[in-house]
């Protein structure tokens, strides 16, 4: 068969551009340490290393909110435990306002101390993050969420705790409510209440009610009708329970589905000496605190002033301490998180070294075998240069004379 030679020619360009085509993509592939230039060399490969990418992006993503819900619980658990010792400062300042050492003046001393305290517990309800934003305004970070009122404070936030995806399949809450952490408290001893008239002019004192039977919910008023007797109503229904009942300092009445004591000597002076208990509802911190700097404002002259105070420092006591429970609830609670999210630092880490090595396999090179076609394809390439200049030199002008 006759090979023209434009033929000759045609192929032995085509097979040149080839080789130097294949010895250029891998001197690209050494270059730049990929096996996979182009989705063509390697389609599912290709397909598989996309898939891996946009997962290990997702997952930087996670280690981004999981560091941002950090800082977040970083400033509320410092905030709080700020709050933590404002309130065990308060619940020493009540003892020692019980102290029958001190007089009505150097109570109001410690008051004006308490009324200062106030105003930092406010402070500490307003705190703000790096970004300027209120922690503890639930999904409203731009409104400030309490202010100061004539009864303690308002609240203007919302109950809502921000959340971020920390996780491939968690969510966490970045933040706590002030609604939760310092309106949220139960008054008493956290099921009951008791408490003593303002108008009382006795000198008797209540204590904390203990539950005998199933809770109905319902308020029950003890209203002395002598020094040695008293009537017992329920306020919720507005009927009298029991008249004529013997009062004995200290002895346990059972009132309804409650027990309490009451020591001292209830007047029946109009108006009657009256003391009641129920069951326990909200208060918040800055309506007990406002209330005990009330109490450390009054008069104590007398059996009945130092009756009230007492009434009124263990109310204080009582709701402090729960406060302080609740407190330190939510502290442990942000503890736990802040704990989570070493676990869930440590997994994505190594999710993150799964992704990497996963990837490696795929698009890394083998620069062993890289360089070993490299060798191949220069021989070649020069091999089929040479043998091209020896067949293009194939040519009858070349002979004729």
């Amino acid at each position: 068969m006759r090979i023209s030679t434009n033929t000759i020619f045609e192929k032995g360009a085509t097979r040149l551009g080839e080789a130097q085509a294949s010895l250029s993509k891998t001197q690209e592939q050494i270059a730049t340490g990929r096996r996979i230039l182009t989705p063509a060399d390697d389609p599912v490969a290709a397909a598989q290393a996309l898939e891996l990418t946009q997962s290990q992006s997702i997952n930087s993503q996670f280690a981004v909110n999981r560091k941002n819900v950090k800082n977040s619980l970083g400033i509320e658990e410092a905030t709080l435990q700020g709050v933590t010792s404002l309130i065990q400062d308060v619940q020493t300042m009540a003892v020692n306002a019980g102290s029958g050492v001190l007089d009505n003046e150097q109570r109001s001393y410690l008051a004006t101390e308490l009324s200062q305290r106030l105003d930092e517990l406010v402070g500490l309800a307003n705190t703000r993050d790096g970004a300027g934003n209120y922690v503890f305004s639930g999904f409203s970070t731009a409104t400030q969420p309490f202010a100061r009122t004539s009864a303690g404070a308002s609240y203007a936030g919302d109950q809502g705790a921000r959340m971020l995806q920390v996780g491939p399949s968690r969510q966490m809450a970045m933040s706590d409510s002030g609604s939760a952490i310092f309106q949220s408290i139960k008054t008493g001893n956290g099921t009951t209440v008791t408490s003593a008239a303002s108008t009382n002019s006795g000198s008797g004192i209540i204590s904390n009610a203990t539950l005998v039977g199933a809770s109905t919910g319902d308020e029950y008023a003890i209203v002395f009708t002598s020094a040695t007797q008293f009537t017992i109503n329920n306020v919720t229904t507005n009927t009298t329970v029991s008249t004529g009942n013997n009062y004995v300092s200290g002895q346990a009445i059972t009132v309804g589905e409650y027990q309490l004591t009451i020591t001292g000597s209830p007047s029946a002076t109009a108006p009657a000496d009256t003391f009641s208990v129920k069951p326990s509802d909200n208060q918040d911190l800055f309506a007990t605190l406002t209330n005990l700097i009330g109490v450390l404002n009054g008069s104590t002259s007398g059996s009945a002033g130092q009756a009230k105070l007492t009434n009124g420092l263990n109310t204080a006591l009582n709701n402090l301490g729960n406060a302080l429970d609740n407190v330190l609830t939510v502290r442990a609670s942000v503890g736990a998180r802040l704990k989570e999210l070493d676990s869930l630092d440590s997994q994505g880490d190594d999710r993150d070294i799964q992704y990497a090595q996963s990837l490696q396999q795929l698009q890394d090179l083998d620069y062993t075998k890289a360089i070993t076609d490299l060798t191949k394809q220069q021989t070649m390439l020069q091999a089929a240069q040479q043998a091209f200049v020896k067949t293009a030199n194939l040519s009858l002008f070349s002979y004729l004379q």
